[in-house]
């Protein structure tokens, strides 16, 4: 289960850095699972997909993006 609101920011900093780390990619792998997730927060994810296959999001080696 993902910290609530964790969705959006993830969404937020891939936005922002143009990737997302190998931590965020196991936290979308579990959310897709959740059968608990809002129809707003799997929007999201499919945003979040989208923006990686189109080449505008890089999924980096890093267990986190900050710091």
């Amino acid at each position: 289960m993902l910290i609530p609101g964790a969705i959006g920011e993830m969404l937020v900093s891939a936005r922002t850095t143009g990737k997302i780390a190998v931590a965020d990619r196991y936290g979308l792998q579990t959310a897709i699972l959740d059968e608990t997730l809002s129809e707003e927060e799997r929007r999201a994810i499919d945003r979040l997909l989208r923006a990686v296959l189109k080449g505008k999001v890089k999924v980096e080696n890093e267990l986190s993006i900050l710091g």
